[in-house]
């Protein structure tokens, strides 16, 4: 499984994630030429070599200038804006619109805080800091990033806050600033020993949003480091989120129960709800029961984190009152898609290979619609 673990012992702010990030793309300025193709207005991005405690990384650079053919740079520190407004800009990029899902619903996680922390409704709410457009670019930024990489899995250390004070558009406050203290909620966190903030609420909200679970580092076969160097240096440590990306052991949950009292159709739904909702595999197998009826084992096999949602769906669409769980490991070979010319089309062809194992797979559907439309056998077919 691809893995994704993030180091948050130096704190978590967009500009560093997005940078370490980006260190983990192959080609690395062809990446920042798509991030500068989403077309946030008078938004540049630029990938900065920075050399800290002897630890070499990058800075994301920000750069906004003011629209104006040969205009200069400016701070980005614009009027702020309101979710209205956000969501407009967000709407005018050129991102899938599943990008644009997810830059909303960040920015819903910290107008959620907002609302919290002033007693305002959401369509009250003001962004400030976060609402300028360096905060936007670095939330599109994290978001077409983790896209493109593309982890099954994120996890990452607990996260440092820093501690102190920070000024912001309210005035001097303590460290965690108020709206991340609201978004850090059921986040494993911690001050440590640095009088500064070290984690923004923009930061926050990118790891509440990402990261699926929070402890030391799995065990991985890390193919991938990154370090995104934070603006302010230390003397006696860099200030930098690194990311590592590789590959690990899979753990999944096998859920089962047995039942002797539903319909069949009960249990056809209960195994298409599973499946929908992101199951590995649903499964029933025939048994003998108590009494001597007849009955099913229904089991499920779902991923470590999704263990709650499937006992849920389990319990809600079947007439079970206990389901057992086991903890499996999981070997699986890498699978991919490519799209194949034959001499009736295009055809996709799933990829598997590992282990010193390689296949090659024409895709069922695309075989049986090309048996149709030429009235052919399946086994007529080749590709």
């Amino acid at each position: 499984m691809k893995e994704l673990f993030l180091d948050l012992s130096m704190g978590a702010a967009g500009d560093m994630l997005s940078a370490a990030l980006l260190e983990l793309c192959s080609n690395r300025e062809e990446t920042v030429g798509e991030l500068n193709s989403m077309g946030i207005p008078g938004i540049k991005y630029e990938l900065i070599p920075v050399l800290s405690c002897g630890i070499t990384g990058s800075h994301m650079k920000v750069s906004y200038y003011n629209g104006e053919e040969g205009g200069a740079e400016q701070e980005n520190h614009i009027p702020c804006r309101g979710l209205k407004d956000v969501e407009k800009i967000t709407n005018s990029l050129n991102i899938s619109d599943k990008l644009k899902a997810q830059v909303m619903d960040i920015y819903r996680i910290i107008a959620e805080a907002e609302c919290e922390v002033h007693g305002r409704e959401m369509e009250n709410i003001h962004f400030h800091e976060l609402g300028t457009m360096d905060a936007l670019a670095d939330i599109c930024a994290v978001c077409y990033l983790m896209d493109k990489l593309k982890p099954e899995h994120i996890s990452a250390t607990p996260i440092r806050l820093g501690g102190g004070t920070v000024q912001c558009a309210h005035g001097l406050m303590p460290v965690p600033a108020p709206a991340t203290a609201v978004i850090i909620k059921n986040m494993p966190s911690y001050a440590g020993d640095i009088e500064k903030e070290m984690c923004t609420p923009t930061g926050a909200a990118l790891i509440k949003y990402f990261v699926m679970d929070f402890g030391q580092m799995p065990e991985m076969r890390v193919e991938a480091v990154g370090y995104g160097m934070g603006s302010r240096l230390f003397t006696s440590r860099p200030n930098c989120l690194r990311a590592m990306l590789g590959e690990v052991r899979e753990n999944v949950v096998e859920l089962c129960c047995n039942v002797d009292d539903m319909s069949p159709e009960a249990v056809g739904f209960l195994l298409e709800r599973l499946m929908e909702e992101g199951a590995l595999d649903a499964w029933y197998e025939c048994v003998g029961m108590k009494k001597f009826r007849p009955g099913v084992i229904i089991s499920c096999l779902c991923r470590q984190g999704e263990r709650d949602k499937m006992l849920k769906l389990i319990f809600k669409h079947s007439s079970t009152i206990g389901v057992r769980e086991t903890v499996c490991r999981r070997y699986v070979l890498k699978r991919g898609e490519e799209i194949v010319e034959s001499q009736y089309g295009s055809v996709r062809v799933k990829c598997s290979k590992g282990w010193g194992v390689e296949r090659r797979k024409a895709e069922f559907e695309d075989l049986a619609r090309i048996a149709r439309e030429n009235d052919l056998s399946l086994s007529d077919i080749k590709i």
